[in-house]
Order: C-alpha cells, then sequence, then structure tokens
C-alpha cells in the first residue's frame, strides 16, 4: 500500500480513516532536519552549501517511514499546503533518498489539501505533482538569511553589549516598531484642550446631546478651545443666546461585512475580543484544522471555494431567512503579492455546524471556531442598512452652532451575526435620536449634567459647568499614541510588508522569550536591553533593521518562489555588503559604542531641565556627569563618579521604573529604594569603597514599589524576624530567601535546619510559635522530595499521545508543564488555569527539540578509551 506521510499524528489518524485500508498514513512530526547550531552550517564561500541533520527526535520517523517503503515502492508526500510543508516534503524525499530508501524506481508524489475533509483529501489524491522547487528555494533562502545574520550579528551583540542575546532579521525589525513606539510615547508632550456641549429638549420631552461646532461665527477644529478661560467664554456664549434647529438631514447608508479571516487578521480578532495571543490563536486553530473542522490556518488569501460561497449562503438562509443573502455572492479579492501563498479564506469545512454543535471541550479551540463561523457566515450576508442623521442648531446672529449626530439601523443585515473589533475607541455618533424638527426652537433641558461634571472631576480634569447646568465644558489633554498589542502590531507588520502571516506568531513570542519585550495588560512594553540592542542595531547595522529593507527583501523571496529569481543571487548580494557591516563592527571597542550610543540617544537620555541646570550633571552628587552604560540586564544611565556615587537610573529617563528613590532616613542611614538585576529591593545607605555591601532586601512578591515607604522598607532590613524559642531548644526565624518566604529552624542534634516555605509573604512579619513549631513538625515528620512534600498539580490535562500524564505544577521558578522527564516552564503571561492540552503540547514539543530528549540508549561495553567531541553552540 502506499506511504502517505503528513506532519502530526493527529492529521494522520483523521486521513487515515478518510483513505482506509489501501493506505498507510504516517506523521513526520513537523520538520525532520535543520541547520546544525553551529558555525559554518551555511558556507558563503562555497556557494552557500547549507549542511543539514537529522534531529534525535526525527530519527525513529524517518526510520519508521523508511521501514514502510520496503513493503510498498510509493510515497505521497501530503505534507501542509503552504512553503513550510513544501520544505518539509522535500527534507523528507531528500534524507530518504540519502539512505536509499527511495530508489530509481520510487514513486514519489506531492498533494496538498485545503482542508482534511474526506472530499478534500480524495480530490487531492485525484491530482498528485512534483516538490515545488521554487517553493522550496524560497524557503532555502529564507533559512539561509535567518543563519547568516543570527550567527553573524548575534556574536556582536554579545562582544559589544552584555546582557543582549540574539538578533534576528526580522525579529530585530518587529523589536524596532515597539521601541520606537514607546520612545514617541516618552516624547510626547499633551496638549491641553476642551470640549463644549449641551443638553437639549424636544417639545415632545426628549433629550439630546449636540456638541459645539462655531464659535465667533468661526469653524472650530478639535485643539481651538485651549484652556478654561475660553471655555467660560464658549458657555457663555450658549446659554447667552435663542437657539433653533436650522436644518435636519437624514441620509441612507450601508455597511458592509468584513472579509473572511486569513492569518493576520484572525490573530488580530482573536487578540482583540478575547485576548488571545498570536501563539495560543495559531496553536487553537491548528487542532482546529487537524480535525477537520476549518480549512488551513496559514493563509494570506481571502477568497472563498465557489461550492463554500454557496454552502454559506444556504446555511443563512437556513438559519435567518432569505432577506439576509443578498443578491448576489460576495467576491473578495486577494490582495497578497505573493500568489505561491495565496489560498484560500480560513473558513469551516461545514457552514451548517456552528460552535454548539461540535460540543468542544477545549475553551481555546470553541471560541475560535465560533470567531471563524461568524466571520464566514457574515461575509456572505446582506449589508446593514442604517439611517444617519445629522441636526445643526444655531444662533440667529450665525455667532454659535451646535451638531447633534446619530443613526437609527433600518435592517440589521450582517450586523445580526458579527461586527468586527476596534483597536480605538469608538465615537459616539452611532446615538439614536429623538425626532427633531427643523425651525423649532433648540431649549435647554431641565436635566442635568451635573453627573458627568462630577465624575470627570473625579478623574482630575476640569470641568465648568453653566447655571442652568444644561451646557457643560470637559478639559481634555492630547494622548501619546498607545503602545502596540499583538494584534496592533500584527497590523502594522502586515501594513510595512515585514515578514508572513506563518511567521507573526513565532516573531511575537521569540522577542518576549528574550527577554527584550514583556507583555503588560496586552500591552508590549520594550525592556532596557530591548531599547539597547535596538539603538545599536539602528547605529552600526540600520540598512537591516530598515522597514523598507526588510519589506524588499520579502517581496525578493516572493519572486524567488514564483520561479523568477534565483536565490543563491539573492544570498550573494545580501552577504556581500551585510558581511562588511560585520567585519567594520568587529574592530570596534565597547567604549566607542557606548560613546556612539551614548551620543545617539542624548536627546532622549537628557532632556533640557526646568531650572535650566546641565541635564547631564548627576543630581545626587551634583559633580559627576551622566553616561551611559551597560550591564547584563541592559542599558542605563550612571554617574561617571563611581564608586564614590553610584546614581542610576533607566534610559527610560526620570521616574520610569527602576529609578531609585530616597524613602527616608533611619538615624544617619539613608533608606534607598533601587532596582537591581533582580528586581527592586531596599538598601540602608549607600556603598562605599570601606562598606562595599551596604545592608539590603529584596521586596517579596506581591510588594509593589510604588507602595513602598520608609516603614515598609525598615522591616525588610529588620530581617530575619525572631519568633521565638523551640520547646526542644534552638531559635525559629522567619525570612525571604531564594524561593520566598519561610521560617526556619535547627535542633542542637541536626546536622543542618529544617526550612518550610510559606504561602503568604505576609507570614513572615506574622506568623506565631504555636503555627511555626506546627509547620516544622510536619516538615520533619514527611521531608519528602529534596526536603520538600510532592507538589501537588495545579491542573491535570490528561494523557499525552505518547503515553504518560500532563500536568501543571508550581516549581521554584514558576508554574510549568510536566511530562515524564520534560518540564516546560509556561510562558510570561499564561495563567496555569489557562494551560490548554493543544497548549501544553506545543511547550513539551519545543523543550524537548531544544534538550535533544530522547529515550536512553542501551548501555555499552566500556572501551579502553572514550573519545569526546564538543558541540559549538549558538544561541
Amino acid at each position: 500500500m502506499p506511504v502517505v506521510v503528513v506532519e502530526s499524528p493527529a492529521k494522520a489518524k483523521t486521513i487515515n480513516k478518510y483513505l482506509g485500508s489501501d493506505y498507510k498514513v504516517l506523521a513526520s512530526y513537523g520538520h525532520v532536519r535543520d541547520l546544525p547550531a553551529k558555525d559554518g552550517s551555511v558556507d558563503p564561500e562555497h556557494d552557500f552549501s547549507m549542511t543539514w541533520e537529522i534531529s534525535p527526535d526525527s530519527r525513529k520517523h524517518v526510520k519508521a517511514i523508511a521501514d514502510a517503503l520496503k513493503e510498498d515502492n510509493a510515497l505521497i508526500l501530503a505534507t501542509d499546503p503552504d512553503r513550510e510543508g513544501e520544505a518539509i516534503s522535500w527534507h523528507l524525499q531528500e534524507a530518504l533518498t540519502k539512505r536509499r530508501s527511495i530508489k530509481k524506481d520510487t514513486e514519489v508524489s506531492r498533494v496538498t489539501f485545503n482542508a482534511i475533509t474526506k472530499d478534500a483529501v480524495a480530490q487531492a489524491m485525484k491530482n498528485p505533482r512534483e516538490v515545488d522547487m521554487p517553493l522550496v528555494e524560497a524557503y532555502l533562502a529564507r533559512r539561509a538569511l535567518d543563519y547568516l545574520v543570527g550567527f553573524n550579528l548575534s556574536p556582536v551583540l554579545w562582544r559589544k553589549l552584555p546582557g543582549a542575546k540574539s538578533a534576528g532579521r526580522v525579529q530585530s525589525v518587529c523589536l524596532r516598531l515597539i521601541v520606537e513606539r514607546e520612545m514617541e510615547i516618552e516624547a510626547f508632550k499633551p496638549v491641553e484642550y476642551w470640549s463644549v456641549k449641551a443638553l437639549f429638549e424636544t417639545p415632545r420631552g426628549q433629550t439630546y446631546e449636540a456638541r459645539l461646532v462655531t464659535l465667533a461665527g468661526k469653524k472650530l477644529d478639535k485643539h481651538d478651545i485651549a484652556n478654561a478661560t475660553q471655555a467660560e467664554l464658549a458657555v457663555q456664549a450658549i446659554t447667552s443666546r435663542a437657539l433653533s434647529v436650522t436644518s435636519v438631514e437624514a441620509k441612507p447608508a450601508a455597511r458592509n461585512p468584513s472579509a473572511p479571516f486569513m492569518t493576520s487578521t484572525l490573530q488580530q480578532e482573536a487578540s482583540r475580543k478575547f485576548g488571545m495571543g498570536a501563539r495560543q490563536t495559531m496553536s487553537a486553530a491548528q487542532r482546529l484544522y487537524e480535525a477537520g473542522y476549518i480549512t488551513y490556518m496559514r493563509t494570506d488569501g481571502i477568497d472563498m471555494a465557489p461550492e463554500a460561497v454557496m454552502a454559506t449562503r444556504e446555511a443563512i438562509k437556513n438559519r435567518y431567512g432569505a432577506e439576509y443573502v443578498p443578491d448576489s455572492p460576495r467576491m473578495y479579492k486577494n490582495k497578497a503579492k505573493n500568489a505561491q501563498e495565496a489560498h484560500e479564506c480560513i473558513r469551516p469545512t461545514d457552514m451548517t455546524r456552528d460552535a454548539a454543535s461540535l460540543k468542544l471541550t477545549d475553551d481555546d479551540q470553541r471560541k475560535l471556531y465560533d470567531l471563524i463561523w461568524k466571520r464566514t457566515i457574515a461575509c456572505q450576508m446582506a449589508a446593514a442598512r442604517l439611517e444617519r442623521t445629522t441636526v445643526e442648531i444655531g444662533s440667529d446672529d450665525g455667532q454659535v452652532g451646535l451638531r447633534a449626530t446619530g443613526q437609527v439601523v433600518l435592517f440589521d443585515g450582517f450586523m445580526r451575526v458579527y461586527e468586527e473589533g476596534r483597536d480605538d475607541v469608538a465615537d459616539e455618533d452611532d446615538k439614536r435620536l429623538p425626532q427633531i424638527m427643523q425651525g423649532e426652537k433648540a431649549v435647554f433641558a431641565k436635566q442635568s449634567f451635573k453627573d458627568q461634571a462630577e465624575k470627570a472631576r473625579s478623574n482630575d480634569a476640569q470641568a465648568i459647568l453653566s447655571e442652568n447646568e444644561a451646557v457643560l465644558a470637559l478639559q481634555h489633554h492630547t494622548q501619546p499614541p498607545p503602545r502596540y498589542t499583538e494584534a496592533t502590531l500584527v497590523k502594522r507588520m502586515e501594513e510595512l510588508g515585514i515578514g508572513r502571516p506563518s511567521t507573526y506568531a513565532s516573531i511575537v513570542t521569540t522577542i518576549q522569550d528574550r527577554g527584550y519585550v514583556r507583555k503588560d495588560k496586552n500591552r508590549l512594553i520594550p525592556e532596557e536591553k530591548g531599547r539597547i540592542v535596538t539603538i545599536f542595531l539602528l547605529n552600526f547595522f540600520r540598512q537591516y533593521v530598515g522597514y523598507e529593507f526588510t519589506a524588499k527583501l520579502e517581496e525578493q523571496l516572493d519572486e524567488v518562489s514564483a520561479g523568477s529569481r534565483d536565490y543563491k543571487d539573492l544570498l550573494s548580494k545580501f552577504w556581500r555588503d551585510f558581511s562588511a557591516a560585520i567585519a567594520e563592527t568587529s574592530e570596534l571597542r565597547i567604549s566607542e559604542v557606548l560613546e556612539k550610543l551614548d551620543e545617539a540617544l542624548a536627546p532622549q537620555l537628557y532632556p533640557p531641565r526646568e531650572d535650566g541646570s546641565d541635564p547631564r550633571i548627576c543630581p545626587k552628587c551634583g559633580v559627576g556627569r551622566l553616561h551611559l552604560k551597560t550591564s547584563r540586564t541592559g542599558g542605563f544611565v550612571g554617574c561617571g563618579n563611581y564608586p564614590e556615587c553610584t546614581y542610576t537610573r533607566p534610559i527610560a529617563g526620570e521616574g520610569a521604573e527602576g529609578e531609585e528613590r530616597l524613602l527616608g532616613m533611619d538615624g544617619e542611614d539613608e533608606i534607598w529604594l533601587k532596582s537591581g538585576r533582580f528586581g527592586p529591593y531596599v538598601q540602608r545607605g549607600e556603598a562605599t569603597p570601606e562598606n562595599k555591601k551596604p545592608p539590603r532586601a529584596s521586596l517579596p512578591k506581591g510588594w509593589s514599589k510604588d507602595d513602598m515607604d520608609l516603614e515598609k522598607a525598615l522591616t525588610l532590613l529588620s530581617l530575619p524576624r525572631e519568633i521565638g524559642e523551640h520547646p526542644e531548644g534552638g531559635m525559629i526565624s522567619a525570612n525571604f530567601g531564594r524561593f520566598g518566604p519561610y521560617v526556619m529552624h535547627q535542633l542542637p542534634d541536626e546536622a543542618k535546619p529544617v526550612y518550610v516555605n510559606l504561602k503568604d509573604p505576609n507570614d513572615v512579619f506574622e506568623i506565631g510559635m504555636n503555627r511555626a513549631v506546627e509547620l516544622l513538625a510536619e516538615k520533619r515528620a514527611n521531608p519528602g522530595r529534596r526536603g520538600q512534600a510532592a507538589a501537588k498539580p495545579l491542573k491535570e490535562l490528561g494523557e499525552h499521545p505518547d503515553g504518560g500524564a500532563i500536568q501543571v505544577l508550581d516549581g521554584r521558578y514558576g508554574p510549568y508543564v510536566k511530562w515524564e522527564k520534560i518540564n516546560a516552564t509556561l510562558p510570561k503571561g499564561v495563567e496555569p488555569a489557562d494551560v490548554t492540552m493543544e497548549m501544553a503540547l506545543e511547550l513539551i514539543a519545543e523543550k524537548a527539540a531544544k534538550k535533544g530528549t530522547r529515550k536512553k540508549a542501551p548501555a555499552k561495553r566500556k572501551t579502553a578509551a572514550k573519545k569526546t567531541t564538543k558541540k559549538a553552540k549558538a544561541d
């Protein structure tokens, strides 16, 4: 029987069911070969030859496929229908040919299907082809470029910027976007402006709001009312005049549905609506695809197959009625430049099945399928019909004009099912207005704006209320551009033409894993090391983190995949200039690099001071000059008068997170709040040549820097706390350690102390004698593994496909997923309760790949001598 190879065991199981016993379906478990993580795997001196290596975990899978080919001399490569899938098929063909499992008479064919359904698989088997080599060459070019950049630029970072981990061709450009947005925010100067609105009442007793748009006969722009004095005059101008409705204009309008999902828009919408990261979204989508519920999820196409369009229209008619089906099908034009990757949109394979009918148990999969189903249904529904009304109100002398706007939904159309989320704040122009007649008087309402004025004041904004309380002026300030979310970052990268749909999730994950960026409340914030790496690259490798350069390179790679460009020629031109830039920068000393970065960053690092003094003079000692410095945790500004002066602050500027702060005095000692490599801490006095290690204490977990005061600092510095004498002898004490809060005691006959971890940091200061003795007795009675009781799982996920339970546990370095001997730490921001089986399997696979985990080989006989080799590793 022919051997069919797909990527995952879940997909293999589903396809085997469709093909029946006439085929043998096996999984490759993703990529079977990769470039060894050592220098020389891509050799520019020998026509960019590439050395490939089968990973330890993949050897058994390749062997299984090779063994199956002994029984049948036909191989069908059915990996995913994109560039990565094409590359995996090519790798398999090359690896099997090298081990002579593929012979001259072996029939090798390539098939692709956009959905794992019986019809799609059967149709694919009728249309075999050869491996698409232009698509493979585009993959080879990308892989070589990423390798050359990573293995040549990263060592420069390591040598010149302590703490920098790596640089990547696309990840560095992505990081630049986040860093430059943060610098925009820091440089932003808010501008005050005021808005004025009035509350009117119709003769029929209904109220409506109108905003001031004309004052002193001049049309107002948003920021024209600049202060409270002008706002007060505007309020008086409105209340002192008789006003009437000068015009009422109602216009019909239509709103059309959004196009069906492609990879980037799915990631954006899942982030907006559910707060799901790109990686989390793609993991859930992968499982839905492998189960046969949706079409292939890595695509930049938005077109739908004709049969899918007709099925969707039929589903709309049956569920919502014929009036929701437009007269003709909606056709969405694919905007992708690269035709090779222009697959069909992401849609359900069966439009009659909604999320409820599938009975999905995984929360991520259920939410994502519901989103995809609704978006697909909506994209073929009739437009929503609206009526937009604009009411103009003015004074007889033309000096004052106000406007009220609103809309009425006459027919909801696609909005009955789905509306796309927004990244920005929606305006208020969609309020429904009461019946208002042209020519009638605009009478101030008896109702009041008093509550709105008080609410504004409680939020530290000024408010001016007219005497009749029907006119309100509110103070506003312009806002800086918002930090990127994963959704808006993906959108921006797509707009710039950087990266491709299949890479967005891994890029955003990588810069967080490197510690260059952290995610806080779904917003991406650059860490100091991320800033310093970006500034370094902008000054010494500006071309290679340029938006236009990166986008143009993507276009050239697309030309390779289309067969219109030679990939080795592309690599040769890139390497010629890039290697020269590497050689030039390698000669620089660290001091020269810092000097240049200090100069480049001067406007941000040393902004003018209000008192006009030199912004580079140390604010602490008043003698030393401030300079840019680096450490393993990133860049910072420090006093040049070190070690006499130890002033430091982050490069984000005064008041930014990490700045040291004097909390007060304890006798003659200054008590400082500082930030170090391991987080914030309090310190008594300053480090001096005579006192190199002054007393200090780290802030416990859950303690905020903003809430720290002198009393709390002195409490921390007084630790360890003596609780009391144990009944059997020896003092019991409480303190904070490397692994959190604890109580400690040592009996006279014990070789070493006994430690018991405490759950609540406050217990260090509050735990009493009885409780401490009880905890110590329990620990001595049941020491457990490594002196601790066995950890209770935070969550049981079930059985691994290869056998063995998967659990989420709480470890000394945070929560992690455990399967057999593999422990995979949860990514930052992921709560244990949110971990799904799919996410766990992905984390386990990644950790296993990094460790090269495999079953232990049988013991071999001892030989007279052992040979050892050192394998070069790269980050």
